[in-house]
């Protein structure tokens, strides 16, 4: 007792307190920080978690599989060794990701409905809340009138059966935020939300800050990443102290993760650690 008083009074005290955050246990922190599995380099492998503990993440983001291996997640051997890898490392599995959809395109191929679908049970049974829908490259919804009407026509049919298992699927694009809100709207659930990603919206001529407050004022942020192109985060052109203050404003705490933020010629594990060590400071409660 005598010797917390001391250091309370203290500098050395004060210290501690504003820097205990970054040692907590992820548990008793406001944000968690995670990575996308592609992002460090292991696409689909249990091997992601054991990655992620060395540099000190969280969690990571996992993909739910691509074409090639026929989405594996969705087969419970799969899940197993992603479960038996995260009781062994001590990182969590924190949402999942179906980025093949910039592939196989959710607003034109019949496959990708079946993955959504599937996507739902993953989630149950991994004990997940967000799936990431990517619409990107072959996925793009700019300029796509008819996409979007089908897009918003299969998030119908899909969003009943995602809000009775309490979980969220979350739309990221080259949208602007008033163009994913109107697809939110359209599709009227609560289970369609924006995975909001930093580095995208600014890359587009967004303005960011004003977007995140917007969305978020409207409770429609699942999840977000924190990323840059081709810099390290802080280096880049989005100015993490004002996200930060967006995401004050907007109540948000939960999983972030991580994707890209290395520099050219870069090796990704330093890279990632020093990505680590900047959000952790920017996120320190």
């Amino acid at each position: 007792m005598v010797r917390r008083d001391f250091l309370t009074r203290t500098g050395l005290g004060l210290a501690f307190a504003r820097m205990s955050p970054l040692w907590a246990a992820p548990g008793d922190r406001g944000f968690h920080i995670g990575a996308c599995d592609w992002s460090i380099g292991q696409l689909g492998d249990p091997a992601a978690l054991s990655v992620a503990r060395d540099i000190g993440l969280d969690g990571v983001q996992v993909s739910l599989g691509t074409e090639a291996n026929e989405m594996h997640l969705r087969r419970a051997e799969v899940q197993a060794k992603y479960k038996d890898e995260s009781r062994r490392t001590g990182v969590q599995v924190a949402s999942l990701a179906i980025g093949e959809l910039n592939n196989v395109p959710f607003k034109a191929d019949p496959r990708s409905i079946g993955w959504v679908r599937d996507s739902l049970e993953v989630l149950r049974a991994m004990e997940l809340k967000v799936v990431l829908l990517a619409f990107f490259s072959q996925g793009d919804l700019r300029g796509d009138a008819k996409g979007v009407d089908e897009t918003v026509r299969r998030l119908k049919e899909i969003a009943p059966a995602a809000e009775k298992a309490g979980v969220i699927l979350g739309i990221e694009s080259w949208l602007s935020a008033e163009a994913h809100m109107q697809i939110l709207d359209r599709v009227g659930s609560k289970a369609v939300q924006v995975y909001y990603d930093v580095a995208n919206a600014e890359s587009m001529g967004y303005d960011i800050y004003r977007e995140m407050r917007w969305l978020g004022a409207k409770g429609v942020i699942c999840e977000l990443h924190m990323k840059e192109n081709g810099a390290l985060l802080g280096k880049g052109r989005v100015d993490f102290k004002k996200v930060r203050e967006c995401l004050d404003a907007i109540g948000y705490r939960g999983w972030v993760h991580i994707e890209g933020a290395v520099p050219p010629g870069a090796e990704m594990k330093p890279s990632y650690i020093e990505n680590l060590r900047f959000l952790r400071g920017i996120l320190a409660v």
